[in-house]
């Protein structure tokens, strides 16, 4: 039974300007650098039948190419804090790309995401007596974090195994944008 959900992989010369906000909040579990990414559906746990059945019907999930940029950070959870991110830039074709894929989860029978879509790349996870505070200076001193603008050709399908913080993540599939 596979893990699986859908994003799009950072540039490697953009992750690596991600790695250098990394520190500065103890008790925080960083993530590697290759396994950033911006998640578009979390699918979760699912039987192989309906795994293969994902992987043919995302091939449907059409778009076009488009331009992001990661700009300044964030975090979730707001007395607990529970995880720090990099903010992103959405343009209208990323929404819409995500809404194309929750519809057709829902159509496959998969439970609605309850969440809603906040673009973001994983920095760091957040578990136990994580200061608030730290979390606040963490986020003031990485506000005006920018990277370049970079283009989205292709969303991809990745597997991941139970572990704490989710990684490595392993490509699946490749759907290219047109």
């Amino acid at each position: 039974m596979p893990r699986l959900f859908t994003g799009i992989a950072i540039p490697a010369d953009i992750a690596l300007s991600l790695s250098f906000l990394r520190g500065g909040i103890r008790g925080a579990r960083w993530i590697d650098q290759e396994s950033y990414h911006l998640t578009l559906r979390f699918v979760g746990d699912i039987e192989n039948d309906t795994a293969a059945e994902l992987v043919d019907a995302l091939g449907s999930v059409t778009g076009p190419r488009f331009e992001m940029e990661l700009r300044g950070s964030g975090h979730f959870g707001n007395l607990k804090p529970r995880a720090v991110w990099a903010a992103v830039s959405a343009p209208p074709e990323l929404t819409e790309l995500q809404t194309r894929q929750e519809r057709l989860c829902q159509r496959l029978g998969l439970a609605p995401e309850p969440r809603k879509f906040t673009p973001h790349v994983t920095l760091a996870r957040l578990k136990g007596r994580v200061s608030p505070l730290e979390v606040e200076d963490f986020e003031a001193r990485h506000s005006g974090f920018r990277s370049p603008p970079f283009e989205v050709r292709e969303f991809v399908l990745y597997s991941s195994r139970p572990s704490k913080g989710g990684g490595p993540y392993v490509v699946e599939e490749t759907y290219p944008l047109l």
